[in-house]
């Protein structure tokens, strides 16, 4: 995720990198960019969102158009250079990053895009609804430093705890405590399961939390959160990482081909560029995964299955 890189080490993405998955970081899919061959391999990111995304275009590309796929784990920036040297053939969920699309998109063109997933994502800082209940005034920024007692953990040093998940993430979040002055410390839980089971836990005994979380994802349905107002975005207002006053931006997140792939990869390439699909539809997906507990390969064929009218069109 401009986002994120949220997890390297997840529980979940053990299970979402199937068949043949390699650490990208440490060697290349033998798979990919095999000319002449049927095989694709996807970049698979370690949120779950992400993992739904790989899971389900694996079972059609595997069920329906006969290739031989592998899923590989690459951190969010580290993708970008495995895109472009053609180690994997695509993207399926990025959050934006300029720095990488100038240099790979525009100027070596080695990656071309392939339209947007459908889903638009948002990173913000949430409280837990219940929370909200207690102290309407808790969801503008201004009055954080009011409450930050309330936030106070082991980990925050005496200040309010904003719980982050993985170190590996981008995000503005100690830039933001820092220049809006406030009175907290970034903690991370070290990984998206592990800041998921810190929320979960906070929830269940209705203890007060505030959190760097992100939309689409499925714990809403689960713990209902509430955004803090954080200053409003304005293009631009981030672009200097350090000096970041501002709110996250609403992102539609987007696909990315290896430029050889685009070209010449066949119907699989063509499967790519036309699958698109609704939040709703991702976040049954990620349930199915993350709370069900359903590997990504049986939440795929359960979605598949149940929304023909839906991926038939990505095959036409």
């Amino acid at each position: 995720m401009r986002r994120i890189t949220i997890t390297a080490a997840s529980a979940l993405l053990v299970l979402a990198t199937g068949c043949g998955a390699a650490d990208m970081t440490k060697q290349a899919s033998p798979f990919a960019d095999a000319r002449g061959a049927k095989t694709v391999t996807l970049s698979v990111q370690s949120w779950v969102g992400a993992q739904s995304d790989v899971a389900v275009a694996q079972y059609i590309l595997e069920h329906k158009l006969g290739y031989r796929v592998d899923t590989v784990q690459v951190d969010e920036v580290p993708a970008w250079d495995a895109l472009s040297q053609g180690r994997v053939d695509a993207i399926l969920e990025d959050w934006g990053h300029p720095d990488q699309e100038k240099r790979y998109v525009e100027e070596k063109k080695t990656i071309s895009r392939a339209g947007d997933l459908g889903v638009t994502g948002h990173i913000g800082w949430f409280v837990p609804t219940y929370l909200v209940r207690q102290h309407p005034d808790i969801t503008d920024w201004k009055n954080l430093n009011k409450y930050a007692s309330l936030f106070r953990t082991a980990e925050s040093g005496g200040k309010g705890q904003l719980l982050d998940g993985s170190p590996s993430y981008v995000t503005n979040d100690k830039a933001l405590v820092s220049n809006l002055k406030l009175d907290y410390q970034v903690v991370f839980a070290g990984s998206e399961a592990a800041q998921i089971t810190q929320i979960k836990q906070f929830a269940k005994e209705k203890k007060p939390f505030l959190t760097y979380w992100y939309a689409p994802q499925w714990l809403f349905k689960k713990v209902p959160m509430t955004e803090v107002r954080l200053p409003a975005y304005q293009e631009g207002c981030d672009a200097d990482a350090g000096k970041v006053a501002c709110a996250y931006p609403h992102t539609p997140l987007q696909k990315y081909l290896n430029t050889g792939f685009a070209h010449s990869g066949g119907r699989a390439a063509a499967f790519l560029k036309k699958f698109r699909w609704t939040t709703e539809d991702q976040d049954q997906v990620s349930l199915l995964i993350a709370d069900r507990k359903l590997s990504p390969q049986e939440a795929a064929k359960t979605w598949v299955e149940s929304h023909p009218s839906v991926w038939k069109k990505w095959l036409s």
